[in-house]
């Protein structure tokens, strides 16, 4: 039976570890990526739905990867990374920018101020594997 190509083997996903941050106020989102990170056992995954609480998570957590959405209820997406910017700076944390907007300004700024990258919504799952990977998998994580 032929293997499909995106489908990965079990021990890459088990080769994931790390702990997740994901800062979102849909919950439709949020179930979206929880369903994502199932699949991987070695994922711990944390969720704030707003900036506010997502800056108290990620500086007591200490998560090696935090997706944020850019247009929160409370802040802005911005300001959540200027906020994690010692973070993002002296512990390597990886902050991965979501957004509908691929114009935006914002994303410019972000990525100056350290972010990781960005992803466009609707999260595209292939792209969101990969991302994971390239942030969590060896080499890629905080040790």
């Amino acid at each position: 039976m032929p293997q499909h190509a995106d489908v990965e083997p079990i021990s890459d996903a088990l080769d994931l570890r790390g702990k997740v941050l994901y800062i979102e106020d849909n919950p439709i989102n949020v179930d979206l990526v929880e369903a994502a990170l199932s699949r991987y056992p070695g994922i711990t995954l944390l969720t704030a739905g707003t900036g506010m609480e997502g800056i108290r998570l990620a500086q007591s957590e200490k998560p090696d990867f935090v997706l944020l959405d850019m247009h929160l209820p409370d802040i802005g997406g911005l300001e959540v990374v200027r906020a994690l910017n010692e973070q993002i700076a002296n512990e390597h944390l990886r902050v991965t920018l979501l957004t509908a907007d691929s114009l935006s300004m914002d994303i410019v700024k972000a990525m100056s101020l350290g972010a990781y990258d960005y992803w466009l919504k609707p999260i595209d799952m292939r792209k969101f594997e990969a991302g994971l990977k390239r942030a969590l998998g060896k080499g890629g994580r905080r040790e």
